[in-house]
């Protein structure tokens, strides 16, 4: 088996303003995703990122050091071609959202789950236009279809870029309405996964931490914080 690794092979990393918005040049070439397309991204800001990892690598080339990299690869090859099933897979989030989803005991669970995750419902209902039911237990009972409905409009109207981070921020939490909170600003991306987390913190309280649980956590946190940053740098100039 070859051991053969990509090294870096480019003195100057450079983006350039095109047509379809912004390009990575290595030596004066563009980049392209795995997928040979080209890889071109919608603001100067993202296209910044990605052009920092590229200028960062020195000798052989890391692909788990370039996340931005990554995010905007799977924007153009996997969800620029298929946008509308993966809104449809995201937007079903919604009908078995994490914070629908209450213990029956004991009381004082039951009390913080109302206290931390009762807001988020009322923050979208108020913002994204829709009162999700609560459910005890973990059996699924469905949500009102006119709902969903409502929170599938919204998921479709997001660009490939922005559909790629909001994946992330949506699968890691468990729960859309999370996912939108984070991309709208609701709260610090720290606090809403932090929420994402009460029943795992919860149990942390009553039977002590697990290592390897531990870092898988702090795994999936590094990388929800990187899709509510990718997904800013989606908006921004």
């Amino acid at each position: 088996m070859s051991d053969w690794k990509a090294k870096r092979f480019w003195k100057e990393t450079a983006v350039e303003k095109v047509a379809e918005g912004f390009e990575i040049k290595l030596d004066g070439r563009s980049v392209k995703t795995p997928a040979k397309r080209a890889l071109i991204l919608p603001t100067q800001a993202m296209a910044k990122a990605v052009a920092a990892e590229w200028d960062a690598q020195e000798g052989e080339i890391i692909p788990h050091k370039m996340p931005a990299t990554k995010t905007a690869n799977a924007a153009i090859d996997k969800v620029l071609v298929q946008h509308r099933e993966v809104a449809e897979m995201l937007a079903a989030y919604g009908d078995s959202d994490l914070l629908c989803y209450r213990a029956e005991a004991p009381e004082e669970l039951v009390t913080r789950q109302h206290a931390l995750w009762d807001p988020m419902l009322d923050w979208a209902q108020e913002n994204l236009g829709v009162q999700l039911g609560l459910r005890t237990g973990v059996m699924h009972q469905p949500q009102e279809a006119a709902a969903l409905q409502v929170l599938r409009d919204q998921t479709r109207k997001l660009s490939a870029f922005e559909l790629a981070a909001f994946h992330d921020l949506v699968s890691l939490t468990g729960s859309l309405i999370l996912g939108f909170a984070t991309t709208r600003q609701a709260r610090p991306p720290e606090e809403i996964w932090e929420l994402s987390r009460l029943d795992e913190t919860w149990q942390a309280e009553q039977w002590g931490s697990d290592d390897e649980a531990e870092e898988m956590a702090r795994i999936k946190k590094a990388s929800f914080l990187h899709a509510a940053r990718m997904f800013m740098l989606c908006r921004a100039g």
